[in-house]
């Protein structure tokens, strides 16, 4: 078995929203805004080699959409899903599963691509996972949430034929070495996997803790449909992990990829801060 970090470039969020009740004052210095009030954040996904399944976990926000879409988000680096993929040796074309975290754009937009006017998915053989309960939600959002719902980045692939749901029960294995954890704070049945790798766990956190910031319990995205929600789940989650020596790896954090956690008097920390090329 082997890990891989995906990067598939930076795009741009308003700090408020970002970092829901917490002051600018004490955000700003950890994730600094521009003149906008943006700050940029990361589309960090992951590739799992696990025997004859080649697995990636999310696929950042794509490049079809037009360019009023973009303006809103900025997306800027060198990173691009397909560039990372091909730069560890593999082709679109070798990857079996794309495991969807939720179906927000930043997440799922690189599941389908244009060609030419017809819209496909991205990964021609691979089988798209997801939760039944989720899907309908994305189909059917609420208003709150419509925004970060794209139809052209869901239809596509119940249209091919490639979509499955996963089992909705807490702690079901996708494979031998990937469990299933559910939280509902952020969006309706947000899928976390919790991969054991050569011993340690590691949880990919996806938003229920986007950043190393918010490991702080009060930092919740406004984005969040049921903020004391992931604030309890997140609670939950750091006791689990700091009595498993549980790793966090981050999708949105620029900086920081993975990290360690520790209790402390003033409560659940981070420790040690690492790469996943370095386990």
């Amino acid at each position: 078995m082997k890990l891989h970090t995906i990067n598939t470039g930076l795009f741009k969020l308003d700090g408020g929203a970002m970092h829901g009740v917490v002051p600018k004052s004490m955000w700003n210095k950890v994730n600094p805004a521009d003149e906008n009030n943006m700050c940029s954040w990361a589309m960090r996904c992951m590739l799992i080699e696990d025997g004859d399944r080649l697995i990636l976990i999310d696929t950042g926000m794509g490049n079809k959409q037009d360019e009023k879409f973009f303006s809103f988000f900025q997306p800027h680096g060198d990173d691009t899903l397909e560039k990372s993929i091909q730069t560890l040796g593999f082709s679109t074309d070798d990857i079996t599963d794309v495991f969807l975290t939720h179906l927000h754009f930043d997440h799922c937009g690189g599941a389908i691509k244009r060609d030419q006017e017809k819209l496909i998915p991205a990964f021609a053989n691979a089988t798209y996972w997801s939760t039944e309960t989720h899907w309908n939600s994305a189909l059917k959002p609420n208003a709150r949430e419509k925004a970060s719902f794209l139809k052209e980045n869901i239809l596509p692939i119940q249209e091919s034929g490639q979509l499955k749901f996963v089992e909705k029960k807490e702690g079901v294995h996708f494979t031998d070495n990937m469990a299933i954890h559910f939280v509902q704070g952020h969006t309706d049945d947000m899928m976390l996997p919790l991969i054991n790798y050569n011993g340690t766990k590691i949880l990919y956190c996806a938003d229920l803790v986007p950043s190393l910031a918010h490991i702080s319990l009060p930092w919740v995205m406004g984005y969040d449909m049921r903020p004391l929600n992931t604030l309890n789940e997140k609670e939950t989650m750091f006791k689990t992990a700091v009595e498993n020596n549980w790793l966090l790896y981050f999708e949105h954090d620029r900086h920081n990829e993975c990290c360690s956690l520790v209790q402390t008097d003033r409560g659940i920390r981070h420790q040690d801060i690492l790469k996943l090329s370095e386990l």
